[in-house]
């Protein structure tokens, strides 16, 4: 067996369902075969801070080994874990199929796993992370919800970070009233049809609850792209795609999760619609988690192995049209650069900088292409324990971006580019003038003059 990630990885499915998963003394000796062998190579040290943690604690041991590392250490190494995968897919010589076998990421949701089923999830943690009952709960008093978690508002984010545990310097994601599927309904552009690929495809836009109800101009600019290039559209949200719940361990909720949506779009998938998801750890889910989640003798297993098969990141979607059937005329060049974000759960899937690709496509492209972590971790980076971690991990992200002085900032994760923004405001040697943080497809969609 070869070393130094020279076989394409191969990840094994969570196999959630069987008691050996929750016990406690097989964790434990997996938890040090793995720190052992990371400990041993450390080529993982400059990426979170879980790494750090851990060589911190075998370095302090009495003999520098892990061996004299009590387990109950463990947790601080396991709580700094983002989920990114970067260790999983850039760093780490001995995934599988080397037979080592090491898989940090998911090693840390087993971990999770076992520590929800033994003690629960922490109260505050579940709670902030319902996202489609907190969207629903926020929707028709959207304005209060977004006085009240505003940063300047000292009163109030001092009372949620007391509540809810929320740092009260982090950015959260604004509420809207008018969610992109209530939008969508009565906003339908009409679709080209003299753009090349009229009549040769259509697309269900998988809306994901950050676009859904904190984003909706991200998905407005994605289906007008479309409709522009001569893709008919629908969009469709039949809930969360469960990330919030697989960070915490949750792989029973994440289960549900992949049911309930994927029978929500296998009669599109059947009737040949493409599956765009519009976040990259939405896109991830629906490609590659849920196929190592849902167990295999589940009734809705066809239909997410189905749904695995015809998904799409919404960047990757445009950059198949291009390539397959050439886009519709009208981009105009975008005055001032782009500095392009990479977000790490888009190299998750493993299928190119396709944010690059397609902003390439834009006439006279001026693009600076960060791809390093942004640091934030979905609901991890806005906690108060790691808010400050966030942002030491994001540090060279928002410096790159800084120096770049590009007009434009642009993240396939909203929330990472909100999280760079904040990185970006807090150098000591921050820009006069600040890059405007959108989405890819929405600066696609301003260089075809569309203003969703």
């Amino acid at each position: 067996m070869r070393e130094g990630s020279l076989e394409p990885p191969v990840r094994h499915p969570l196999d959630w369902q069987d008691p050996d998963f929750y016990d406690e003394a097989k964790l434990d000796a997996e938890m040090r075969r793995v720190f052992d062998i990371c400990h041993g190579c450390r080529r993982c040290f400059n990426l979170c801070d879980s790494f750090p943690r851990l060589f911190d604690l075998v370095d302090a041991a009495g003999d520098e080994e892990l061996h004299a590392v009590p387990s109950p250490a463990f947790k601080p190494v396991v709580d700094a874990c983002t989920l990114c995968d970067m260790c999983y897919m850039t760093k780490c010589p001995y995934v599988p199929p080397h037979e080592f076998n090491l898989d940090f990421p998911h090693l840390m949701v087993r971990y999770r796993a076992v520590e929800a089923k033994k003690t629960g999830i922490p109260f505050k943690l579940r709670e902030l992370t319902e996202t489609d009952r907190n969207g629903t709960l926020a929707r028709p008093v959207a304005g209060l919800a977004n006085w009240a978690s505003d940063l300047h508002n000292d009163r109030t984010r001092g009372l949620l970070e007391k509540v809810a545990g929320v740092h009260k310097d982090a950015y959260l994601p604004k509420f809207n009233g008018d969610t992109f599927a209530m939008q969508a309904k009565r906003q339908v552009a009409p679709v080209s049809r003299t753009a090349p690929a009229y009549g040769k495809r259509k697309a269900v836009i998988y809306a994901t609850c950050a676009v859904n109800y904190n984003n909706p101009s991200i998905g407005l600019a994605a289906r007008a792209v479309l409709h522009r290039n001569g893709v008919e559209t629908e969009v469709v949200y039949p809930g969360c795609c469960g990330m919030p719940q697989l960070e915490q361990g949750n792989l029973a909720r994440v289960d549900k999760s992949a049911a309930t949506v994927a029978a929500a779009l296998e009669p599109w998938i059947d009737k040949g619609y493409d599956v765009v998801a519009l976040v990259p750890s939405c896109a991830l889910m629906l490609k590659l988690e849920w196929p190592l989640i849902v167990p295999k003798g589940a009734a809705h297993r066809a239909a997410v192995e189905k749904l695995s098969q015809a998904s799409f990141d919404i960047t990757e979607y445009v950059v198949d049209i291009a390539r397959r059937h050439g886009l519709a005329d009208g981009l105009q060049p975008l005055p001032g650069g782009v500095a392009v974000h990479i977000a790490c759960h888009a190299r998750a899937q493993n299928m190119g900088q396709k944010a690059t690709e397609m902003l390439r496509l834009i006439p006279k492209a001026d693009l600076k292409v960060i791809e390093r972590c942004s640091g934030h971790g979905g609901s991890w980076g806005v906690m108060k324990e790691n808010f400050e971690i966030a942002l030491k991990v994001g540090k060279p992200v928002a410096t790159q971006a800084a120096k770049s002085g590009k007009s434009f900032l642009a993240s396939e994760c909203p929330l990472a580019g909100a999280h760079i923004m904040q990185g970006i405001e807090r150098l000591k040697d921050a820009p006069a003038e600040l890059p405007e943080n959108l989405h890819p497809i929405e600066l696609f969609a301003r260089a075809y003059g569309i203003e969703p």
